[in-house]
């Protein structure tokens, strides 16, 4: 057993022999225009939906002032997305799996734009959590598609530094928002007042909007694509009965797996929330910084979790995915010290850039893992319900660390208090951090997995893991005029080797 557990970090020698015979540089060489469209529209969709998310996370101030509300109450807002947002994973994960991954995404972009200009213009506190908890729902189906419209049209060499840079996407949303903050929201306080925030949730509204122009721009994702031109002659009725059946054995088949994902997410999703969601407010009432400073303190531990999560899924190419997702536990609970105990900007600035480094960043790998152990024809609903139910567990993050503040004060020289922001978050971190790393590492792995070769969603056996496809060229039309019962495949232009599918399945199963 033990051996097993060891030989699990192991990576198939399949893989590595494929690795050895075709260089990263080699293999983004080789992506066409249509594989990078589908790869920017998935970044750009995860992108938009962080701008839109840490708005809120930027203005809780103006918000805590508009509403007469504390902190605290605000942050309910936060809480209501996050709980919401697998509503929205189970509504287009499942019909990203069914129909496409181009129109669900749309029509999911096109609810959150309306959703986030609805928010510039809420008038009472009630207005502002109704709105936001519909935001959550639309904010919510959106990792799944963007996760499986990104990565199955790559080669598979290429999709661990494809799935930090995607997953990091959520950092480069932040960081727009935050410079958005610093330099549109103040040049607007002279004509629109105290309501100046108001121009941050217009311009990410905005953002969402180009997304979804791009996205219908760009055709449907080649896998699906293919998959659908297999399936000519079966009426949608079928399709959708068939998906249904095939649902059901997944579901039946795979909950523990499904547990396990879960709790993955929900640890890593909470170490994640844990170190950003209160993080400018950290800075401005613990430590006394404006919050033009505490805002580029967060922009520039933002950075370093773009950093972080590139390199997290580059390297996890070659050690794993479970090993990089250890390794980088271990420097997010080392570096709590250097993140809270300093007192200059300076000091603050780095903590900060290393602890995004490795707790933000450690979710480059969470794309193409979570797709790698889904179930194949599932991966869009099954790892984007995933994620989602663990933000949901990770709602209340926000309102843990400020009712722990209300209670763990700092004594000032006046002899007046404020919250203990610091060391409320250095001890969920480490705790944190603690159990992700338990997870990984009792968790499985199914490292360069060629789910873009099995059937899909809604064909016969789509369910099964092992429901591959021969790698047989496919027309488009019929096989042949002359015999209409010739038959063949779809997966000719898809420029990978699976014979080494066997092998990896053996793998697996050790």
């Amino acid at each position: 057993m033990i051996l097993n557990f060891v030989k699990s970090f192991k990576l198939p020698q399949s893989q590595r022999q494929a690795e050895r015979n075709t260089s990263l540089l080699q293999a983004l060489y080789s992506l066409t225009w249509l594989q990078w469209a589908h790869f920017i529209s998935g970044l750009l969709s995860w992108s938009c939906d962080a701008t839109d998310f840490y708005s809120v996370s930027l203005s809780l101030t103006s918000f805590s002032t508009k509403f007469g509300k504390s902190t605290h109450e605000v942050t309910t807002a936060v809480t209501l997305s996050l709980l919401l947002r697998t509503v929205g994973a189970i509504i287009f994960g499942f019909l990203s799996d069914r129909f496409g991954r181009k129109w669900p995404l749309v029509a999911n972009l096109l609810i959150v734009t309306i959703l986030e200009l609805g928010t510039s213009f809420v008038e009472t506190f009630s207005q502002f959590l109704a709105v936001r908890s519909l935001f959550g729902i639309g904010m919510g189906g959106i990792w799944g598609l963007a996760a499986s419209t990104a990565l199955e049209n790559l080669p598979v060499e290429v999709r661990g530094l494809a799935s930090g840079i995607l997953q990091e996407g959520y950092a480069l949303g932040c960081v727009v928002a935050a410079i958005i903050n610093l330099t549109l929201v103040p040049a607007k306080e002279a004509t629109l007042g105290p309501d100046a925030w108001r121009s941050l949730f217009w311009v990410a509204s905005g953002l969402s909007f180009f997304t979804a122009l791009f996205t219908m721009m760009i055709p449907e994702s080649q896998v699906f694509v293919k998959a659908a031109e297999g399936s000519k002659g079966v009426s949608v009725r079928q399709k959708t009965q068939i998906f249904i059946q095939e649902t059901r054995k997944v579901m039946k088949q795979h909950w523990g797996r499904f547990i396990y994902m879960c709790l993955l997410m929900s640890g890593f999703n909470f170490i994640t929330h844990s170190s950003e969601d209160l993080y400018p407010t950290y800075l401005q009432q613990t430590k006394g910084f404006s919050e033009h400073d505490s805002t580029l303190a967060t922009l520039i531990g933002f950075c370093g979790g773009i950093v972080g999560g590139a390199f997290a899924g580059w390297i996890s190419q070659y050690i794993g995915r479970r090993l990089t997702l250890i390794l980088y536990m271990i420097i997010s609970g080392a570096i709590v010290p250097l993140w809270i105990l300093p007192s200059s900007f300076g000091a603050l600035t780095v903590g900060a850039f290393f602890m995004q480094f490795a707790a933000l960043g450690a979710g480059g790998i969470m794309p193409i893992h979570l797709s790698e152990i889904s179930p194949p024809a599932f991966r869009a609903s099954f790892a984007g319900i995933a994620y989602q139910i663990g933000a949901m567990v990770s709602s209340a993050s926000a309102q843990i660390e400020a009712t722990a503040g209300d209670n763990i004060r700092i004594i000032k020289s006046d002899g007046t208090t404020i919250p203990d922001y610091g060391t409320v978050q250095g001890i969920l971190v480490g705790v944190l951090a603690a159990f992700v790393l338990i997870v990984a590492l009792l968790g499985p792995e199914n490292h360069g997995s060629h789910f873009e070769k099995h059937k899909a969603a809604f064909e016969k056996e789509g369910g099964e893991d092992d429901a591959y496809v021969e790698d047989v060229e496919y027309s488009g039309r019929q096989a042949s005029n002359d015999d209409p019962n010739s038959k063949s495949d779809r997966f000719a232009d898809v420029d990978l080797d699976i014979s080494n599918v066997d092998d990896e399945r053996q793998s697996e199963k050790a």
